[in-house]
């Protein structure tokens, strides 16, 4: 089964596309919403594309899975309030401001640092799952 790669971003609301079906958005205020959203919006294009006869990409014309790659500041939003930036900042070396930054959209991080956001919060999810 195909997978598409669905890239969700946060501005003031969450955003959904995918680069393989140009034109296809969603946007929601929530995470899970986005998500949901989007599937929907993309077999409503899908059926548009369908109808006026345009052609639809090989990867989409049977099953296939939506698999969602956030944004550092997706990220950093959606765990906002569940995980504190201290602990984030702890995890991943880079500093609570640093991390305020990347929220807001101020700074766009670095490869190597959302890599060190990234490591840092499976660090804090390994911790977790240690917990009986």
């Amino acid at each position: 089964m195909p997978t598409i790669i669905v890239d969700i971003t946060w501005e003031d609301n969450y955003g959904a596309l995918a680069d393989i079906v140009p034109g296809c958005v969603a946007t929601h205020k929530t995470l899970n919403g986005v998500k949901e959203a989007y599937a929907t919006a993309l077999q409503m294009h899908l059926t548009g594309m369908a109808e006026d006869g345009e052609p639809i990409p090989p990867a989409l014309r049977s099953e296939y899975e939506l698999e969602y790659r956030l944004s550092t500041q997706a990220i950093l939003k959606s765990l906002d309030g569940k995980i504190s930036r201290a602990a984030i900042a702890r995890a991943s070396g880079i500093n609570e401001r640093q991390l305020g930054h990347y929220i807001t959209g101020r700074v766009s991080p670095r490869s190597v640092n959302r890599k060190k956001v990234v490591e840092g919060l499976h660090q804090i999810a390994q911790d977790l799952l240690k917990v009986v």
